[in-house]
């Protein structure tokens, strides 16, 4: 009997039956504000930003409301929607984001204050280990963390399997290989299917990951210590000059470095995606049906590691400025938000990657598929294979943001595959001295 795949775990808990509480916070016990100052009780009082949909954000509103009744009129924390903040200058105390996002969010780039600080002078500490390619992804050179893993993901493909059927291919298979990607984008097209594959995070997933599954990391040292970005390895100029190519015949459509492909997908519109996993719950309702599978590979490069794949997402930051009572609160949420029960209501909701081997002890507890629980504790052991200088907030943000800016000179057709690259590295190499976002 073939063995599950472990992104199969993904959908099993993206499935998975969720219940929760959504009973009133109790705001303060009676006479509780009142024998305080005005200033000290809405000090406590901490926005939470976000921009989940669907099931996602009914969770996190369901597990804040938790946690407020827990506080007793202690502290409470409030949900806030970035698409309609009422002003979106106005920072709040915390977010949870892709710091890619972070201009979206609030129209610049803020100064996040290292999680390890706040939770130090809150004098509380972590003491459930991370699973280290999940802390990888949020933790500074020094390994300590920035902020809370909450929405990891992993790159994988999604496909509609009633435009397949449409197209004359098999609806239950997905492609394995970009070759036979190709051939289904070519069907797809010839069937009248106007956007057969876009991606979202084409940096990410096209790429980080597309090096990373082969073995060629996008840095290397140089002389005493110093890191060199490298970005125009073969399989790098191989696989871009391919994605370019379908854009050329109508193959592949690009509508942006960030989301935006998602929409496409999930209206209908593209017959394939690739993008993150923790898309399944809202693609499990988007009135087709389709299905879930690992990234494809090319199965012509030797050493190749198709499974070594690099996770991304949202994590929970807390802004920089807040006052000491604020800063509490935050921390007092984040190990709210660490607890094995917790854990496990948020995973099993969302789809998105378990932080700790404490949530996979609870979710086996839960009945979930023991076998799929261990092989995704087997994967997020292993460690991630960028280098700390290109980590999140150390470096990879800007690396995205000038990736971007040259890729998109090959989509226009202004630039070669290889030029875009190599400009790419020399801008990023050049800018090696100063802080992302600067």
């Amino acid at each position: 009997m073939k063995k599950p795949s472990r992104f199969r775990l993904l959908r099993r808990l993206a499935l998975a039956a969720f219940a929760l509480s959504l009973s009133a916070a109790a705001w303060a016990r009676p006479g509780h504000v009142a024998a305080r100052s005005v200033h000290e009780a809405a000090a406590q009082t901490v926005v939470l930003r976000q921009a989940l949909s669907g099931q996602a954000e009914a969770v996190l509103a369901a597990l804040v409301a938790r946690f407020n009744e827990q506080q007793k009129g202690r502290a409470r924390v409030l949900l806030q929607d970035a698409n309609s903040a009422p002003d979106p200058g106005q920072a709040p105390q915390m977010a949870l984001l892709d710091t890619d996002d972070a201009r979206s969010f609030f129209g610049t780039v803020p100064r996040f204050k290292p999680l390890y600080r706040v939770l130090a002078e809150a004098r509380t500490r972590i003491r459930a280990p991370f699973f280290p390619l999940v802390k990888d992804a949020v933790d500074d050179p020094a390994g300590r963390l920035q902020a809370l893993p909450l929405g990891l993901a992993l790159p994988v493909l999604f496909w509609n399997k009633e435009a397949f059927a449409k197209a004359g291919l098999d609806p239950e298979r997905a492609p394995k290989t970009w070759l036979e990607l190709q051939h289904a984008a070519g069907r797809l097209l010839d069937a009248g299917q106007k956007c057969p594959l876009t991606s979202s995070r084409f940096n990410w997933v096209h790429l980080e990951n597309i090096s990373s599954q082969y073995g060629e990391p996008i840095t290397v040292r140089e002389g005493r210590g110093a890191t060199k970005v490298v970005l125009n390895r073969l399989i790098d100029i191989q696989h871009l000059a391919l994605i370019s190519s379908w854009n050329k015949s109508h193959y592949f459509r690009y509508f942006g470095p960030g989301d935006e492909a998602d929409r496409r997908f999930l209206s209908g519109e593209c017959a394939m995606l690739t993008g993150a996993s923790s898309l399944y719950p809202q693609a499990a309702h988007a009135g087709f049906a389709m299905g879930i599978a690992k990234l494809p590979q090319y199965d012509d490069v030797y050493g190749a590691t198709p499974g070594r794949l690099l996770p991304d997402g949202a994590a929970l930051w807390v802004l920089d400025g807040q006052t000491r009572l604020q800063d509490e609160v935050a921390a007092r949420f984040v190990m709210f938000m660490l607890r094995p029960e917790v854990q496990r209501d948020w995973v099993k909701a969302t789809g998105f990657l378990p932080m700790t081997p404490v949530a996979i002890a609870a979710l086996k507890a839960d009945g979930e598929p023991p076998d799929l629980l261990d092989a995704a504790a087997r994967r997020l052991s292993e460690r991630n294979p960028l280098p700390a200088e290109v980590k999140r907030g150390f470096g990879l943000t800007r690396l995205r943001r000038i990736l971007s800016e040259e890729v998109a000179a090959v989509w226009n057709d202004s630039k070669s595959p290889m030029d875009a690259l190599d400009a790419a590295m020399r801008r990023v190499n050049a800018a090696g001295g100063r802080r992302p976002g600067t």
